[in-house]
């Protein structure tokens, strides 16, 4: 199998299930217990909490404080992402109930912003420029003295686009100081540089299962002194901001993932740039009829078009030939993209669209046979494949 999918999901690392496997057999005690096994399941989740804290860019955690600590875990990135747009909003609210957004946001951005427009709340989804990104000046003629949550993500899921977060935090502070604003950083997390502090962010929602952890753990960065309600009442676990038993296995595995990450970043950034400008080279000379939608500045991440074809059964086809890829965000289940849409391509270009992703671990002869088989593809099928 070639493997060209990864801001969908990535592969689980060796090292990632061999700190789950010893987290599960051997340190199975509860970290709220008081005795000696649940003291040797609390101080490793400290020790893997500070491990994906220092990867971040955010403060460590101390073994006794009585602040929360900056990282909390949750059980996936949309969960984080809800969360910080629930708990923003509401804590705003005698202020105002304006919310700005991007049209180009994950589905657990969006989704939570048309049900908070349900609790009557307003919220302003800006635009994309025709190159994936926002004006800062669009999100500066949308703020108003009412507004009180802003949420941008970093990278785009399906175009690899690096959106101005950083300028529109500071738009944001300068107009509304209480305001907040969160950054679903979910596909920028180990892929670009950055840090909280730098970007001038409240919230950041992040995902194992994008860096090479297990699926069902993510983590949501509240800025220190920021007070939010609990997202779970009940045991006190998370800094009392979500209650209930850690799912320490999860954990354990995440900070195995990222703590490998951060040793390969500047190898892996390379190899994956390598791999992305490898491809776009091969298509420009041998495939013209499949072109970049937008050349993203993230390295992992090519949206391309064949235009005349459709996309699912391009990639049913591929799939078919052992290469994964997919026609979008895995977040769509088949149905069209809002974030192509958003751009204003037309109905050939938009239907022939669909995305490449890489890792660190993506080599160029697995492009070149992902460009063979498009190469069959168009000698042996009509335009119309549908």
């Amino acid at each position: 199998m070639i493997y060209l999918d990864n801001a969908a999901t990535t592969p689980v690392s060796p090292a990632a299930a061999e700190a789950a496997r010893d987290a599960m057999l051997s340190g199975w005690g509860n970290p709220s217990a008081r005795y000696p096994a649940g003291k040797a399941a609390r101080d490793r989740l400290l020790a893997d909490r500070n491990v994906i804290a220092a990867a971040l860019g955010c403060k460590p955690t101390r073994a006794i404080q009585t602040a929360p600590p900056e990282l909390i875990f949750t059980s996936c990135g949309s969960e984080s992402d809800n969360w910080a747009l629930r708990a923003g909003a509401e804590r705003g609210k005698r202020r105002g109930k304006h919310i700005i957004t991007t049209a180009i946001e994950h589905a657990a951005v969006l989704e939570t912003c048309k049900a908070l427009e349900g609790e009557g709340y307003e919220v302003t989804y800006l635009p994309p420029n025709r190159e994936g990104s926002i004006d800062p000046a669009d999100f500066a003629a949308a703020l108003r003295p009412d507004t009180i949550l802003a949420s941008m993500m970093l990278v785009n899921n399906e175009l690899g686009t690096v959106l101005p977060v950083r300028e529109c935090a500071g738009l944001l502070k300068k107009a509304n100081p209480q305001a907040l604003f969160h950054t679903d950083a979910v596909q920028a997390f180990l892929k670009i540089p950055f840090t909280p502090k730098a970007l001038g962010v409240d919230m950041v929602s992040l995902s194992g299962h994008k860096v090479h952890a297990p699926k069902g753990v993510g983590a949501l960065y509240i800025r220190e002194g920021l007070r939010l309600r609990p997202l779970i009442c009940g045991g006190g676990q998370e800094g009392g901001l979500r209650s209930g038993t850690e799912a320490t296995a999860q954990i354990a595995a995440f900070a195995a993932a990222v703590g490998q990450q951060k040793c390969t970043f500047a190898q892996d950034t390379a190899q994956m740039e390598a791999v992305k400008a490898h491809l776009l080279a091969r298509l420009a000379a041998e495939l013209p009829e499949v072109t970049p939608i937008v050349v993203g500045e993230a390295p992992h991440i090519l949206a391309l078009t064949m235009a005349g074809y459709k996309s699912e059964p391009l990639v049913q086809e591929l799939g078919d030939k052992g290469i994964c890829v997919s026609a979008g965000s895995a977040c769509h289940r088949g149905r069209p993209s809002h974030v192509y849409a958003a751009l204003g391509l037309g109905k050939e270009q938009r239907e022939g669209a669909f995305r490449v992703s890489f890792s660190g671990q993506t080599r160029a002869e697995d492009v070149d046979a992902l460009v063979d088989a498009l190469k069959v593809i168009r000698d042996t099928r009509f335009k119309s494949m549908s």
